[in-house]
């Protein structure tokens, strides 16, 4: 499965911060799997950027955006 690619797998996701100062991301997914996932605060702000990012790219996608007519 790419990136891209439609999903029917369900996960619960927890983002906070750790007693030793770490940023944990949680994932936990059907079938038992529990991933916690830590990043030093500037890695959480880069992820954070990169989901910024993400998510207006999504947006731009969804809008349904037409192509501009050809002009004759």
């Amino acid at each position: 499965m790419g990136i891209d690619k439609q999903s029917d797998i369900a996960a619960n996701i927890q983002i906070g911060p750790t007693d030793q100062g770490m940023v944990r991301i949680y994932i936990e997914a059907e079938g038992g799997i529990e991933l916690p996932l830590d990043f030093d605060p500037e890695e959480a702000e880069e992820i954070a950027e990169e989901l910024m990012a993400a998510a207006e790219a999504a947006r731009g996608m969804s809008s349904g955006a037409k192509p501009k007519p050809k002009r004759k």
